[in-house]
């Protein structure tokens, strides 16, 4: 059953990609309830008092998912990018928040702390993004890695496949990826504050 789903939603991205817009109708109800499982795990990660829903969260994302021409290769990558746009919502909601009211409160955070199972609530989503920006200006692979697995959700198995390594790889890059972020989220941190 599972690799019937995944194969039809395989085929409706790839009939999207050629025009149809009905394979889009049809392609909703298949992902929808990952889309919104990605938004929960991102929602858990923010503040409490957030005024973005995950709900609406998803809908901005599929939105912009076929706003751009994607050259969609699968599940698996249609999911990945899913992922990465939502981050990319996130981080303009936060934007948009912090110009609103400058000097938000936001907290410091430990890498450790923020790549665990139940990430704190205080998430400061600009300084994550500043820092893996700046990974990934330095190391795109690695960078792309820590979107996949953590914003993602994907395990080792699953991103050595949209990565094209081996999970080996991906665990090593993961402990190296790690190690940088923990030591450039800080200085990230007092970047944005200043």
């Amino acid at each position: 059953m599972m690799a019937e789903s995944t194969s039809q939603v395989t085929r409706l991205l790839h009939a999207c990609r050629s025009g149809d817009s009905d394979a889009l109708n049809q392609l909703l109800p298949l992902v929808y309830e990952q889309l919104h499982s990605l938004a929960a795990n991102y929602m858990r990660r923010e503040r409490g008092e957030h005024t973005l829903q995950a709900t609406a969260l998803v809908h901005e994302a599929y939105l912009r998912l076929f706003d751009e021409t994607t050259d969609w290769v699968d599940r698996a990558h249609f999911l990945a990018i899913a992922a990465i746009t939502m981050r990319r919502i996130l981080v303009e909601h936060a934007r948009s928040s912090r110009r609103i009211k400058r000097g938000s409160g936001a907290k410091r955070i430990e890498l450790d702390d923020l790549l665990q199972i139940q990430p704190p609530m205080d998430l400061d989503v600009l300084s994550l993004d500043f820092a893996l920006s700046r990974l990934t200006e330095q190391d795109a692979r690695k960078g792309r890695l820590i979107e996949l697995t953590y914003f993602g959700g994907m395990n080792a198995a699953e991103t050595a496949i949209v990565l094209g390594v081996s999970t080996a790889t991906v665990n090593r890059d993961l402990k190296l990826a790690k190690a940088w972020l923990r030591n450039e989220i800080g200085s990230a941190q007092a970047r944005l504050e200043s």
